[in-house]
């Protein structure tokens, strides 16, 4: 498995043990709500900085979801 999928199973699982939507993800990680699902499907190769504003948002640390 790649690492955009490995990286968007973590985004998922974190997400999903918050209880939260893919749209409550993306407000509280200021990114537009469409952008979540493609994530979390492996399809976008993703910056630093969305990684850390995922992280933020689901207030775990950046390493947790490249692991």
């Amino acid at each position: 498995m790649d690492i955009k999928k490995k990286f968007g199973e973590k985004v998922k699982l974190f997400r999903i043990e918050k209880g939260w939507s893919q749209e409550k993800l993306a407000l509280t990680a200021d990114l537009d709500r469409t952008y979540i699902p493609s994530i979390e499907k492996g399809e976008k190769n993703v910056s630093i900085t969305v990684i850390e504003k995922i992280a933020n948002a689901l207030n775990v640390e950046i390493i947790e979801l490249l692991k």
